[in-house]
């Protein structure tokens, strides 16, 4: 969603409040695709600071469909969205707006929502996601979810050093 900020450039104190709804159906990083299963309107409140800056105040949450670490199981992570940024719409800003990472959801004199919330998750975005504390995960031979109970695996792990002497014993087992 994008909005005009002509309007609020035009007059020195000037508020505008803006409620907007999230575009996006999925949030694609480098980590994944994860998807937007719920997310609220974003309400947006832009005021003219003077000399061509603006602050922008946004608030919104949006859920994620991120997959548990350990057992893959799908997770719905709430992320909270509190934006307040200043941007400097001046003409000799170009420059710090690109260094400071504002060309990212200020295009020309154009606000992008969807810009501004993407990297507001992506900031917020949680480093690691547990269906529950005690996750037991799922085997490394068959891939059974352990948390709905034991697969009868051999899941001892040896030393991949050891398995040429390992090969020898089996070897003399079977003479």
């Amino acid at each position: 969603m994008l909005i005009n900020l002509t309007e609020i450039l035009s007059r020195e104190g000037k508020t505008q409040q803006y409620v907007v709804d999230i575009e996006m159906d999925a949030f694609k990083c480098k980590l994944g695709e994860y998807p937007i299963s719920n997310r609220d309107h974003v309400a947006v409140s832009i005021t003219n600071m003077g000399q061509k800056k603006l602050m922008v105040e946004a608030v919104s949450k949006v859920t994620l469909d991120i997959p548990c670490a350990r057992c893959l199981e799908t997770v719905k992570s709430d992320i909270e969205i509190e934006i307040s940024k200043d941007i400097d719409m001046s003409e000799s800003g170009a420059e710090s707006r690109e260094e400071s990472g504002e060309k990212s959801y200020v295009e020309g004199y154009n606000l992008n929502v969807d810009e501004l919330v993407y990297d507001e998750i992506l900031l917020n975005l949680p480093m690691k996601v547990l269906c529950k504390p005690n996750c037991k995960g799922i085997c490394n031979r068959c891939g059974m979810n352990l948390n709905y109970g034991e697969c009868g695996c051999d899941r001892e792990s040896l030393d991949p050093r050891m398995s040429v002497i390992r090969d020898i014993f089996n070897n003399f087992k079977e003479v």
